[in-house]
């Protein structure tokens, strides 16, 4: 009985690091589908969606079983009960990555992003994955030092968020209000999409210590 316990638990965080690299996928197929203005590759992330909602209420529906039929305490408490906030984190990062989808089919045939941001954009949608990676390595080692190591990359995505800001104030734009909005809104889903990354690493810390990361804000409430 306990063997199955155990291995219900295993299971859980294992679902978690499928989630984390679907959603990591999402994010780098949807910039793909941006930079490219590709009008199917963005429908497939918006197909995919589902997929990471069943998996997620799949995992949830497992995780409130073993809190009803087990009654874990200590640490295989932290896990469960963590595991179902990450499982939230995850999926509004697969809100995120559907949100960048929707920008590229509604300016198809046209690129949403002007070619003097597109750089800009790239490094934000490749330091978002790179920290769901590693949001996955760290849930499978639980690796403390890894998981505070990714606050410096973050630091970085939210300078190249304000660095957009700058651009638009600046009176050479010329890309009109519609472009200044959809730039606006992709580096906000970047930078929140690196945030729930950066909270699954915070919550891993806390599962192994059992104290909250000393810069944790709260969690994200929406996407």
């Amino acid at each position: 009985m306990r063997d199955a316990y155990h291995a219900e638990l295993d299971s859980i965080g294992e679902g978690l690091v499928g989630i984390a690299n679907l959603v990591g996928s999402a994010m780098a197929r949807a910039t793909s589908a941006l930079l490219d203005a590709d009008l199917d590759l963005a429908e497939s992330v918006l197909g995919a969606h589902g997929r990471v909602e069943d998996l997620q209420r799949n995992l949830e529906d497992r995780a409130i079983a073993v809190l009803a039929r087990q009654q874990p305490v200590a640490t295989d408490l932290r896990l469960v009960v963590t595991s179902l906030r990450m499982s939230a984190d995850l999926e509004r990062c697969s809100v995120l990555a559907q949100h960048v989808a929707k920008v590229a089919r509604r300016r198809y045939p046209e690129q949403a992003v002007p070619q003097d941001l597109r750089r800009t954009i790239l490094e934000m949608s490749q330091i978002a994955q790179r920290l769901m990676a590693q949001a996955a390595d760290v849930l499978v080692t639980r690796d403390v030092e890894a998981a505070a190591q990714m606050e410096q990359d973050d630091d970085r995505i939210d300078e190249l968020h304000r660095g957009i800001f700058q651009h638009l104030m600046d009176d050479r734009w010329s890309h009109g209000v519609e472009t200044a909005v959809d730039v606006t809104l992709l580096g906000r889903y970047y930078e929140r999409f690196a945030d729930h990354a950066v909270s699954i690493a915070r919550r891993v810390v806390y599962l192994v210590t059992g104290e909250h990361a000393d810069t944790e804000a709260a969690p994200p409430a929406t996407p």
